[in-house]
């Protein structure tokens, strides 16, 4: 039910509460003193949230959870009596539903009764529609008329020979029940394999929720993950979008298969310990309107920003109006569907800088905190995320929000308590962007592990993140992937075992030692893409006109890694002994990273976590015997080492070797002593001191 929005409050309390909120200090001000000019700013963003929750809760008495059940009330319902269904409209003048259970004419007995609120139903015999019958709106409004997909639809499908898209009834005798209702995800740490259904199969071909769930699910629990992204599951009209330009939001993309298999993928998901997170896109749609919400009942702006802020310039997209309690109530409910329907354990927030911001973030530097408070800033948006964070704890308090920020906005993964927009993390973009430019810019002498340190370790302490070498960003045509930038064209041509050269050598090399400083310094989770992990070789280009409309760089090629005669599995390998480094410490996230060493000059790196030891030479050239370290007294093991021959290293060193420290009087109190080790050029171990 759609509930009565309250505006005006009198009630002395809620003025008092309020009064005193505004004068108390939040701890996100608190906690970083640079923020204090900008403290009325942080302080009016927080109490616009709490306005407008108290607002859409009608002042406390229900709650956002109660205010986002939208899809409870529009879009399609059977009651078991009779079909009910129901549109958001207000500038439509009649409204018929049309489809296979009326030849698709426009029939008096179809036509949709206007109520108030802009809200039009229509209630129909239990027998007038069944299971699989396709269907559609004819809207009419002032000047013209068009059919439309509702914007409620949990069912869009598209018909192979016309191209055309329909809502579906999708009412089956046996809807899948969920074998796993309660899960709660492993975030100690969070191991994210950022997946996409349609291009995870090894044939040139739309991939399947099924597929997915039988021969992919088994690769990701196997090598350590615990929970998986899955991007493009909201309807898309261009596969090519990655889908990221979304027509229907509340319909599990067709192409793949069901709801039931996708429902079915997320509980066998569960049942091997994986949480699943979706890839969620409310920072603009795509511009269709005979699919989409672009044009919906005849006024462009209903869901949308009217004027200059109506589209997405760089995108060519629409941007919603966060200032609308309708669309408000629309895209809160939309979170709250898929948690609720569905069993997804959060989301990651797509293009959450565009929507921060009038600009986009397009040409912005944010050099200084001024640039995050200088009015240029979109209010509306900052509270419907804010909200929305809210809403999804409350819905699941075990839920995982991520957001996809670039600009660094101080207070987006802080606590709602503490004025912040409460996401639980955010995604370390500047990490991929450093190992991308270091790559193209720098030859390996100048590689400064100073740099790369202060880098992976640049966050907020009081924001958790999301830390990667590459995501399905640096994936796509027009961008390359580490192991292609590192190698090129020879990983066609030397990647069988034995004739490697010393460009393949060095590219396995310095793969496994970025991924492991970045993977080892987190401090709330860390994020592969599906095959970077061993290195595929072929970039992701979706079928289109110019390649042919071809689904040759549309999938993964597993029997790459697979082949052990390749040199592919080496890496994969490495992965899997790297994850089960970081699992097997509890809470790996949250222990203080202590940097024993660096020295830009020997290009090494050291620091510590606990009882690991972390040790890197990215020397290209030299490597050392007897390089002490200063560290806690004891005996160290080696646990890893990306020289391993297991790994497609060289073998230099005996990892079967025992360290003991040495005694050294001036660190004697500290009860610290020297280690000293060989540490041959450009190779990584991890060390573990024994109990």
């Amino acid at each position: 039910m759609i509930l009565k929005l309250i505006s005006n409050y009198t009630d002395k309390k809620d003025i008092l509460k309020k009064t005193y909120q505004r004068m108390e200090t939040l701890n996100l001000i608190k906690n970083d003193p640079w923020l204090e000019p900008y403290a009325n700013a942080i302080s009016g963003r927080h109490q616009h949230a709490i306005d407008k929750e108290a607002e859409l809760t009608q002042n406390g008495k229900t709650s956002l959870s109660d205010f986002a059940s939208g899809y409870l009330y529009f879009g399609l319902h059977n009651t078991g009596k009779e079909w009910i269904f129901r549109e958001w409209a207000p500038n439509a003048t009649q409204m018929f539903l049309i489809g296979d259970f009326n030849g698709w004419k426009e029939l008096k007995k179809y036509a949709l009764k206007r109520k108030a609120n802009g809200i039009w139903e229509i209630k129909l015999p239990a027998d007038t529609m069944k299971h699989g019958d396709l269907y559609k709106l004819k809207i009419y409004w002032e000047g013209g008329q068009g059919e439309r997909i509702p914007a409620w639809a949990t069912r869009v499908v598209q018909d192979d020979q016309t191209k055309i898209f329909s809502a579906q009834v999708w009412a089956p005798k046996k809807p899948y029940k969920m074998k796993k209702r309660t899960f709660k995800p492993a975030t100690d740490p969070l191991l994210i394999y950022e997946c996409h259904i349609g291009m995870a199969q090894q044939e040139e071909k739309v991939g399947s929720y099924r597929e997915f769930q039988e021969k992919i699910l088994p690769r990701i629990a196997k090598d350590g993950y615990n929970c998986i992204q899955i991007m493009a599951i909201q309807e898309h009209p261009y596969y090519g979008s990655f889908g990221y330009h979304v027509s229907s939001f509340f319909a599990a993309s067709s192409r793949f298969g069901t709801p039931d298999e996708l429902k079915e993928l997320i509980d066998t998901a569960h049942q091997m310990g994986l949480a699943v997170i979706m890839d969620i896109v409310h920072s603009h749609a795509v511009k269709n309107e005979v699919e989409g919400l672009g044009n919906f009942a005849g006024d462009p702006n209903q869901y949308f920003y009217p004027g200059d802020r109506h589209e997405h310039p760089a995108w060519d997209s629409l941007c919603f109006d966060y200032g609308k309690n309708e669309v408000l109530h629309f895209l809160l409910s939309n979170c709250k569907f898929w948690l609720e329907e569905y069993h997804f354990d959060g989301f990651r927030f797509d293009g959450v800088t565009s929507m921060l911001y009038y600009s986009h973030g397009l040409g912005e530097a944010f050099c200084n905190y001024g640039d995050y408070f200088n009015g240029h800033e979109d209010d509306n948006a900052i509270c419907y995320l804010t909200l929305a964070n809210r809403l999804i704890h409350q819905v699941n308090p075990k839920a995982i929000t991520i957001a996809e920020e670039v600009s660094g906005m101080p207070g987006l993964a802080a606590k709602y308590e503490d004025g912040g927009y409460g996401f639980d993390y955010r995604m370390a973009m500047n990490i991929p962007d450093y190992w991308i430019k270091t790559i193209k810019e720098k030859i390996d002498e100048d590689w400064k592990p100073s740099s790369m340190f202060w880098e992976v370790t640049n966050r907020r302490k009081d924001e958790k993140t999301i830390s990667y070498c590459e995501s399905h960003d640096q994936a796509l045509v027009g961008d390359k992937t580490i192991i292609f930038r590192l190698i090129d064209a020879d990983m066609y041509w030397h990647m069988q075992k034995g004739d490697e050269n010393y460009t393949v050598s060095r590219g396995i090399a310095l793969h496994k030692m970025i991924r492991l400083l970045t993977a080892s310094t987190i401090n709330g989770g860390y994020l592969n893409f599906m095959g970077n992990e061993f290195g595929h070789p072929e970039w992701i280009d979706f079928p289109r006109e110019g390649n042919n409309w071809s689904y040759k760089y549309a999938r993964r090629q597993w029997d790459l890694v697979d082949n052990k005669n390749l040199a592919y599995h080496y890496l994969n390998d490495f992965d899997q002994a790297m994850l089960t480094v970081i699992r097997g410490t509890k809470n790996f996230q949250n222990i203080p990273i202590q940097e024993i060493w660096h020295n830009d000059g020997d290009q090494i790196l050291a620091y510590m976590r606990k009882d690991l030891v972390f040790v890197f030479n990215f020397n290209p050239k030299q490597s050392f015997t007897d390089y002490g370290f200063l560290v806690p007294e004891g005996a160290y093991e080696v646990i890893l080492n990306t020289d391993n021959p297991a790994y497609g290293g060289n073998g230099l060193t005996d990892d079967t070797v025992t360290h003991f420290t040495m005694p050294d009087p001036l660190y004697k109190k500290d009860k610290k002593g020297w280690m000293k080790l060989y540490v041959p050029a450009r190779t990584a171990m991890v060390l573990r001191r024994k109990k």
